[in-house]
């Protein structure tokens, strides 16, 4: 099987620049997204800060959509109240352990919302709504 994002997955830490520099097929469904405005004006007005831990896998086309999606919903939103770290995952499950250790991590994608300091919940694999709804409702709670 080719991987889905040249012919080797991108593994740790990771930034945005790196996964769409690597991943150019993730470009145009970034590019494409059109995230419903009233939930980026949700984020946009934040009062506290936000840190996302979003686990991906460039392997991933679930990850592929998703964190797209993610790229450019924070893109527009354009608020430094949320703060992201991207890890990626090996395709191997046998390999990953180290990547998420202790993190209950079970499908990729996952996006772990903390709001101070404490998990307020998870988007996992495929969002409920969209990624901009699911992330404003975790937040809100």
């Amino acid at each position: 099987m080719i991987p889905l994002c040249g012919q080797t997955d991108l593994v740790g830490p990771v930034t945005k620049e790196a996964v769409l520099q690597k991943c150019t097929d993730w470009q145009p469904i970034a590019a494409a997204y059109n995230p419903k405005p009233e939930f980026l004006e949700r984020l946009r007005v934040l009062a506290r800060g936000v840190r996302v831990e979003v686990f991906l896998g460039t392997w991933c086309s679930d990850s592929k959509a998703h964190v797209s999606e993610y790229f450019k919903v924070l893109e527009i939103a354009d608020t430094p109240l949320i703060q992201t770290s991207y890890i990626a995952v090996p395709e191997d499950k046998t390999k990953r352990a180290p990547y998420y250790q202790g993190k209950d991590i079970l499908k990729i994608p996952t996006f772990i919302v903390f709001v101070d300091g404490l998990e307020k919940g998870r988007i996992i694999e495929v969002p409920q709504k969209s990624v901009e709804e699911d992330l404003v409702e975790i937040i809100e709670r």
